[in-house]
């Protein structure tokens, strides 16, 4: 059965190209949409580059027929813009006020209305990000749908880094004696690149090990790196000690680390990365940014020199770096960042149009970026650097995101079988008992 697909203005803002996402259905785009995006185009953010990327795209299927009418589309179906079935007459009883939201259902719900009365073989499905607007579509007698295009990962399925397996003793001595554990090659296609094994004797699971996968040779290795006190700080658990593996490996370019608040993510990342700046001098520079994205409402333009304005989007980092440098004074800290002028904080704002070479990159709360922006951070990347992308997936702020569809969340899953890059999911907090208490419970 054909479908007739009418889109809500989210849709378009969270991703331009979804009129693409509809195979041979009709897509519809009520008038009152381009209306809603036309008033977005001139926003300096991501809704705002989506919002003029859709209108250059319905620009271009201008060139190709009327929209009023209906033009082709490369998939075999059909786009068009509606402008008739504006009637608000079998909605004013049920919502009185004349929003865009009710605006767009009056579309839907009248196309519902003329198809069933024309006996056609057709369902109208309202798409929309909106949970109470699928909610009204419903209570209509509407079928709608969310946008799920742009997922990067079904629910509760993200990659973790790491898998465990019960094996014997013998295999377990045989790994701690030669460092390797060969595995057969039906295994090996289950696994991805720089992925952990946590081994576990079946018979006695308080013997275990942890390994990596070396594909160029088809093997578990011990981990290279046992940093007992990265820049003071020591891995607590089994997770934070394969983080330690990833962030001082040279060869693996990219680092993805996901987990609850306070299981030592932004902590793991600044220690062994004032390490390899300060003290083994693999890097010229450390640059830490993070999204400036609010929670709760805005506090307005802030007074002062860009400095000034970014202590308070970067206070978290700059609470791990008072730690790590066990200072108990902020200008104390200023004092020793200008003396060793290494550590560059930053907000992703600036970062676009420069290239970054011989730097550890570090972006903190990784998880309010769009994948447009994740790419525009990873194209940044020059030779010899090394980024570090930290967040939580389930803390979004972002209006547009959720825990499926971020850009870090992109990234790990696009990237977990390149040899160039590692990830692992933090699981236990370690910042006290009541931040894990709360992270689980809240």
């Amino acid at each position: 059965m054909k479908r007739i697909y009418v889109l809500d203005t989210n849709v378009l803002l969270q991703d331009p190209r979804a009129i693409f996402s509809f195979d041979e259905h009709e897509v519809v785009i009520p008038a009152v949409v381009l209306e809603e995006v036309d008033s977005k185009k001139r926003n300096m953010d991501e809704v705002g580059h989506n919002a003029r990327e859709t209108s250059r795209i319905i620009d271009r299927f201008r060139q190709i027929g009327e929209l009023y009418k209906g033009v082709s589309l490369p998939n075999g179906g059909t786009f068009r813009i509606e402008l008739n079935h504006r009637s608000f007459s079998k909605l004013e009883e049920i919502f009185l006020e004349r929003t865009n939201d009710n605006r767009i259902l009056a579309v839907a719900l009248n196309l519902h209305l003329e198809v069933k009365k024309l006996n056609r073989n057709q369902e109208v499905v309202l798409v929309s990000k909106d949970i109470l607007m699928r909610v009204k579509a419903d209570a209509l007698g509407l079928a709608a749908e969310d946008f799920l295009n742009e997922r990067a990962v079904k629910e509760d399925s993200i990659y973790e880094g790491f898998q465990e397996w019960d094996v014997s003793a013998e295999d377990l001595n045989k790994f701690y004696q030669e460092g390797k554990l060969s595995i057969p090659d039906e295994t090996l296609n289950r696994l991805y690149s720089n992925e952990f094994i946590v081994m576990k004797n079946k018979w006695n699971p308080s013997q275990s090990a942890i390994g990596i996968l070396n594909t160029n040779r088809n093997v578990i290795e011990k981990c290279r790196f046992q940093a007992d006190n990265a820049w003071g700080v020591t891995p607590r658990n089994a997770q934070q000690t394969m983080a330690i593996e990833l962030l001082f490996r040279r060869d693996i370019q990219l680092v993805t680390m996901i987990g609850k608040a306070g299981t030592g993510k932004t902590l793991l990342a600044l220690a062994s990365g004032l390490m390899q700046v300060e003290d083994m001098g693999l890097y010229k520079k450390m640059l830490v940014a993070r999204p400036v994205v609010p929670l709760g409402n805005d506090i307005g333009y802030l007074p002062g020199e860009k400095e000034e304005k970014l202590k308070p989007w970067m206070q978290p980092i700059y609470d791990n770096l008072e730690y790590l440098f066990d200072v108990k004074k902020a200008e104390d800290l200023d004092r020793i960042l200008s003396g060793l002028g290494s550590i560059q904080v930053e907000a992703l704002t600036y970062i676009r149009g420069r290239s970054i070479p011989e730097q550890l990159i570090l972006i903190d709360e990784a998880q309010n970026l769009t994948k447009h922006e994740v790419k525009t951070i990873l194209t940044r990347v020059g030779e010899g650097s090394k980024v570090i992308l930290l967040g939580d997936p389930y803390q979004i702020d972002h209006p547009y995101l959720d825990e499926y569809n971020n850009g870090l969340v992109h990234v790990v899953e696009k990237f977990k079988n390149s040899k160039l890059s590692g990830h692992v999911k933090l699981h236990k907090g370690e910042r006290s008992s009541l931040a894990q208490l709360s992270a689980d419970l809240l």
